[in-house]
């Protein structure tokens, strides 16, 4: 007959690192990934919306409760038009649905990306060089990109422009 033995017993560890409040909120509301831009909670699409917000043709899209980065108006950065740039190639590619970007661009904007579907033929995942950026007028940025995506480079323009304190995408073109 075995001998009765007791069962170890586990002591609770403190965790190595104290509590911390995230940007995106609690846990379950971590930004969602497509490709390489993170997206902030506040640009999905509502649950179960497959169409983009509904406002006027000259009114940008807005989204509730998403607030603007850095300087409120203030001309965006390299980082993120670099950002904004890669999920536009990506779209156009194929590799990410339209409606992760429709808060960064006007209705006629989005409505010509919808349409204009899958431009980029791409063996791999495009990734954009870095932005040559002009200001042509106050209120406007437009910005070119050298887009990677095998044996043969693209390049994308886009043309932004700021409603209120939000800078919006109002045209592109690649080639």
């Amino acid at each position: 007959m075995p001998t009765p033995f007791s069962l170890p017993r586990l002591a609770s560890v403190p965790p190595a690192e104290p509590p911390h409040e995230s940007p995106a909120g609690p846990p379950g509301d971590l930004p969602r990934t497509d490709g390489s831009l993170a997206l902030a909670p506040g640009s999905r699409p509502a649950a179960g919306r497959t169409e983009p917000y509904a406002v006027p043709d000259a009114v940008p899209y807005a989204v509730p409760g998403a607030a603007p980065r850095g300087a409120p108006g203030a001309v965006p950065d390299e980082r993120r038009l670099r950002w904004l740039g890669q999920a536009l190639a990506e779209i156009l590619a194929g590799r990410r649905p339209p409606e992760t970007v429709h808060d960064r661009l006007t209705v006629r904007a989005y409505r010509d990306l919808v349409r204009a579907g899958k431009m980029i033929d791409a063996e791999r995942p495009p990734l954009v060089g870095v932005p040559h950026v002009q200001r042509p007028r106050p209120g406007a940025v437009e910005m070119c990109l050298l887009v990677h995506c095998g044996p043969r480079s693209r390049v994308l323009a886009v043309r932004l422009e700021r409603y209120g304190v939000r800078w919006l995408v109002t045209d592109f073109e690649t080639a």
